[in-house]
């Protein structure tokens, strides 16, 4: 298992661009607005980071280690953007596997260069294959406690957003028509309750996009790029759940325009279904390009 790869390609266009902003309520105009992203540093519109990582979930359920899958954790890195009709190659390593029978995958997201793939997006993942019994996750680890500078584009430390979502049967169909993530985890009850859960679950990088809404259109605003997440999975979330994701901001750098935000989902009765922390680069805000125009 240990050194086993797999890839496949994907282009994406500027309407699952769009499918992929209606289903996360993640609006962003560096995604979703041609004019705006022209302005920015971008020159064009940008794939949504988690759209990436749904191209990273479903070679986790179809290639590496296969059907029924459950990622545990994920960290993400976003070196450099993914353009409308750039042809993507998603590929998976095994480069681990534990004790507890999970395994560690790197993921790599890359496009065509001058001479060498582009990296658009790379990162580790932690999986529970299907026939491995649910293990302890490990914490996500605290927020970076350095606060760095006091003020950034009127954003400071301590300021947070939080928002409620309840996803619907339909919108794990659609999740699932627009990545082609086929995972019987996301789209079959019984084949879930086999695994160990009361129904189908929602997927990740939809729990993930609850993050990119927030951080796209209210924390720090329209405009945030995704450099960094790091997430972990800590219990199911399922269809008909009150979710609530919120965002603190845990420090400011200022020279590099960069933040740094605590991330967490709960559901309504107080479980902890998600966390981690993100690292967003502010250069392109809806308010400061809106006044340089």
């Amino acid at each position: 298992m240990i050194g086993e790869r797999a890839s496949y390609r994907r282009v994406f266009t500027q309407s699952d661009f769009d499918r992929f902003a209606r289903l996360t309520g993640d609006d962003n105009p560096i995604h979703c607005d041609p004019e705006f992203a022209k302005r920015s540093h971008f020159g064009a519109t940008v794939s949504h980071g988690m759209l990436l990582y749904s191209c990273i979930s479903k070679a986790c359920s179809e290639l590496i280690p296969g059907p029924g899958a459950v990622p545990l954790t994920q960290e993400l890195m976003f070196p450099n953007p993914t353009y409308v009709g750039d042809e993507i190659t998603v590929a998976l390593e095994t480069v681990a596997e534990n004790n507890d029978g999970t395994l560690e995958l790197d993921s790599l997201v890359s496009k065509p260069g001058a001479g060498s793939p582009i990296v658009t997006a790379q990162g580790r993942a932690r999986i529970r294959p299907r026939a491995v019994r649910q293990a302890d996750v490990p914490a996500a680890g605290g927020a970076d406690s350095a606060r760095g500078d006091p003020d950034l584009h009127g954003l400071r430390t301590g300021m947070s957003a939080a928002a409620t979502r309840v996803f619907s049967a339909a919108d794990l169909e659609e999740y699932g028509d627009l990545i082609g993530d086929r995972n019987p985890l996301y789209r079959d009850d019984s084949w879930a309750q086999a695994a160990g859960f009361a129904r189908r679950i929602v997927p990740a990088p939809l729990l993930a996009g609850m993050f990119s809404d927030l951080l796209g259109t209210r924390l720090p605003g329209r405009g945030t790029g995704w450099m960094k997440q790091r997430l972990r999975f800590a219990s199911p979330a399922y269809p008909d759940d009150a979710l609530t994701a919120r965002l603190e901001i845990t420090r400011l750098r200022a020279d590099k325009e960069l933040v740094n935000l605590k991330s967490t989902i709960t559901a309504a009765d107080g479980r902890l279904v998600c966390d981690g922390e993100a690292l967003v680069l502010v250069r392109n805000l809806e308010a400061r390009l809106m006044r340089k125009v």
